[in-house]
């Protein structure tokens, strides 16, 4: 996939990918970026610049809650994590991606 489809790609299931990675730790925005990039074996970068306003807005939304904290590196950080409300929302969306990707592909198969 040539860079500027993924990035076109990743605008719209940006807020999943958050929430599914915030859903197996709290970390921080460069953590969750490499965990992203590390579970996709590299086929997703997510830029700091979407990540930090979808951050915003996840947070804004109640999706997310931060704070701050230390990292391994003993630097400080903002730490986030996923709420209960985030929680249903991944759920929703994982079901809703589901069904867009299961139609995608449909209309991939099809020949003619």
């Amino acid at each position: 996939m040539s860079p500027r489809s993924q990035s076109d790609v990743l605008r719209g299931s940006l807020d999943l990918l958050v929430l599914k990675t915030l859903s197996l730790a709290p970390m921080h925005g460069w953590g969750i970026s490499q965990r992203i990039q590390q579970i996709s074996d590299g086929v997703l970068a997510v830029n700091q610049g979407s990540l930090y306003p979808a951050l915003q807005r996840l947070e804004t939304n109640g999706l997310i809650s931060s704070s701050w904290g230390t990292t391994e590196s003993n630097r400080r950080a903002r730490y986030y994590r996923i709420t209960a409300a985030g929680r249903r929302a991944l759920g929703e969306e994982v079901e809703s991606w589901r069904a867009f990707a299961a139609g995608l592909e449909a209309v991939l198969r099809t020949t003619g």
